[in-house]
């Protein structure tokens, strides 16, 4: 069967945005940002987005464009060698899939209890670990499911399953709604915080920079990292949405529209979350440089706790409570379904099967791989698994791609391709970021988490758990990318033209 295409451009640029934009835009910037000294880490964040971001992100959409398969068979082709590091990205993508949708459970669950908006009458934190979580002692103590995070998975699932189940056809069709609403929503989220009380103190730490901090080399490595995050590179995401498109795409151009649009959105939130981090600190008496709560607690504790406490009375708290979670849910929905139509383009591509039949056995695959994440000590496995794979796994793809499409293929060959059908055309920089930027800051950050790591124990979790649920989840990544590249691709003859999808 022919190739499916993006039905436009317009299409293609929405699905790669809504990929890119997600819950890492709404919470774990303005959690990185917090950490980093507020308006100090906006400008290595820039500077990371211009000399890393958009050269990977095109280098990965030019690739799958080029080969016009998924990240294992794009870097099959280009080499064979280089299959089994493009398995790794789909084995660590898929470990992201199956506790990014208990996440999206969990957006779900808050959707619902917006109605009730409990977070008015208990403390926020009580509402999230207690309530909803219901979490156990430690991480092998799972004591069975948490009813509502089972049932949000659920949904979740079959979320994610309406939303790809005819490929880039029906990911076209949703994106139309689930890219625009977002934005929307925010924009009210925005306009509400900047005018509560005690949030031009919270904007003035967001957008006024310690010119210190600039000196902080662990500044502009978070930087980094939160750009590799946030723009849905490095784990076979790009690479897979590349391969839709058609011989005429603007890659370089395209790249460019992706990677401020995701840019612009991340800024956009901190606008919402240092306006309500102004507004606790000045009900609370705590300075901002002391709140306590970012990443995940930013998100399902400080922001329901600012809700809750905001003037206008319940009906007040129940409409921005449902437009803050709602958001949350748009946002979470079209990153957790790139995330497996990346996979299921691996399979696809590598054994010839039935896209929609396998569309539907990876959801199911992927709705049991989730179930560990819905137990009561779901919140201690994910934070391990999610600090391991996304602080490891994916700085070390990075770098294993650049040193293999970089130095062994060549930049140059690739930036000749990039810039043969656009007038948008990238120059040498594009070469050096690729070469040597990126695999330096690559390189750095790898070691620099490493030795942290074995230093101090992450976040004080004994031993035994890190090893389960962190290094054996790294190691068991990259032997099952080695195992993949060694399964014989299956010889099909390839359509002259392309399928064009209709959305």
């Amino acid at each position: 069967m022919a190739r499916q295409q993006w039905s436009s451009r317009s299409t293609f640029v929405m699905a790669a945005v809504g990929s890119a934009v997600g819950l890492g835009n709404a919470w774990r910037f303005p959690g990185i940002a917090y950490q980093n000294g507020g308006g100090a880490f906006l400008i290595p964040y820039f500077v990371a987005l211009f000399t890393a971001g958009i050269p990977l992100l095109a280098l990965e959409l030019s690739i799958g464009k080029k080969f016009q398969s998924g990240a294992p068979g794009a870097f099959a082709q280009l080499n064979k060698k280089f299959e089994w590091f493009g398995w790794w990205g789909v084995g660590t993508a898929f470990c992201i899939a199956a506790y990014y949708s208990v996440v999206v459970a969990w957006v779900i669950d808050y959707v619902a209890l917006s109605f009730k908006v409990p977070w008015m009458d208990e403390a926020a934190a009580e509402v999230f670990t207690q309530g909803v979580l219901q979490v156990s002692s430690g991480m092998f103590d799972l004591g069975g499911f948490s009813p509502v995070v089972l049932l949000g998975l659920v949904f979740a699932w079959l979320s994610i399953w309406y939303c790809i189940r005819h490929g880039v056809a029906s990911v076209g069709k949703v994106v139309k709604y689930t890219v625009i609403l977002p934005i929307i929503l925010l924009m009210f989220l925005i306009i509400r915080a900047v005018t509560l009380p005690g949030a031009l103190e919270g904007l003035s730490y967001y957008l006024v920079p310690d010119w210190s901090k600039l000196l902080d080399i662990n500044v502009w490595a978070a930087a980094y990292g939160q750009i590799f995050f946030s723009l849905s590179i490095l784990f076979s995401i790009m690479v897979a949405y590349g391969s839709y498109l058609g011989k005429d795409a603007e890659v370089t151009k395209d790249a460019m529209i992706i990677g401020l649009a995701d840019a612009a959105i991340s800024f956009l939130s901190g606008f919402a979350a240092f306006g309500t981090l102004g507004y606790l600190a000045q009900i609370s008496g705590t300075p901002i440089a002391e709140m306590k709560h970012t990443g995940i607690m930013l998100a399902f504790v400080t922001y329901p706790e600012a809700l809750g406490q905001m003037p206008g009375g319940r009906v007040g708290v129940i409409l921005f409570s449902l437009i803050f979670f709602i958001m949350l849910f748009t946002l979470a929905i079209d990153s957790a379904f790139s995330i497996i139509e990346a996979i299921i383009t691996a399979f696809v591509d590598k054994f010839g099967w039935n896209k929609e039949r396998t569309t539907f056995w990876f959801c199911v695959i992927g709705f049991c791989s989730s179930l560990i994440f819905a137990t009561r000590a779901g919140l201690y496995w994910l934070d391990i698994v999610d600090h391991f794979v996304n602080d490891f796994n994916l700085i070390a793809i990075g770098l294993v791609e650049c040193i293999a499409l970089g130095w062994i293929f060549g930049a140059k060959k690739l930036r000749e391709y990039l810039n043969s059908n656009t007038t948008f055309k990238y120059g040498v920089w594009w070469d050096v970021a690729i070469k040597y930027i990126c695999p330096v800051i690559f390189l750095f950050i790898s070691v620099t988490y490493l030795i942290t790591n074995l230093q101090n124990p992450y976040d004080g979790y004994p031993v035994a758990h890190l090893v389960t649920g962190g290094w054996a989840v790294v190691v068991l990544t990259i032997v099952f990318g080695i195992i993949m590249s060694f399964i014989p691709t299956k010889d099909k003859s390839k359509s002259v033209e392309n399928e064009k999808v209709t959305v």
